[in-house]
């Protein structure tokens, strides 16, 4: 099995930063793209950036400048630097991965189980 676990959510006042971590553990040959999402209260998930085993990134227009997406694959672990944070930013964010599983040798969709970001004066 695979698991991503996320930390790093939180309660923060506008303009201010947080960093997101997601872990991935368990039968993994090999890790393609990671990305996060968000959902806020009453809307539809988004994707918010992602990032290919390459080193490639993509960025919401919403958050292009303000966040960083960045991996480390030694240790299977994406982050999200999260800067000049707005009310707006507040939702519930999640991890998302394209596992190759050991053994299978096939590529699946795993989420973290999502972290809340809060952005409140």
């Amino acid at each position: 099995q695979v698991q991503l676990v996320e930390s790093g959510g939180g309660l923060v006042q506008p303009g201010g930063s947080l960093r997101l971590s997601c872990a991935a553990s368990g039968s993994i040959f090999s890790i393609n793209a990671m990305g996060w999402y968000r959902q806020a209260p009453g809307k539809e998930r988004e994707l918010v950036a992602d990032i290919t085993s390459g080193g490639s990134t993509n960025y919401a227009d919403s958050v292009k400048g303000r966040f960083t997406i960045s991996r480390d694959n030694a240790k299977n672990t994406v982050y999200l630097q999260m800067n000049s944070l707005k009310p707006e930013d507040t939702a519930v964010y999640y991890c998302n991965s394209k596992i190759v599983r050991r053994w299978t040798w096939s590529e699946y969709i795993y989420w973290g189980q999502g972290t809340q970001v809060t952005v409140s004066s």
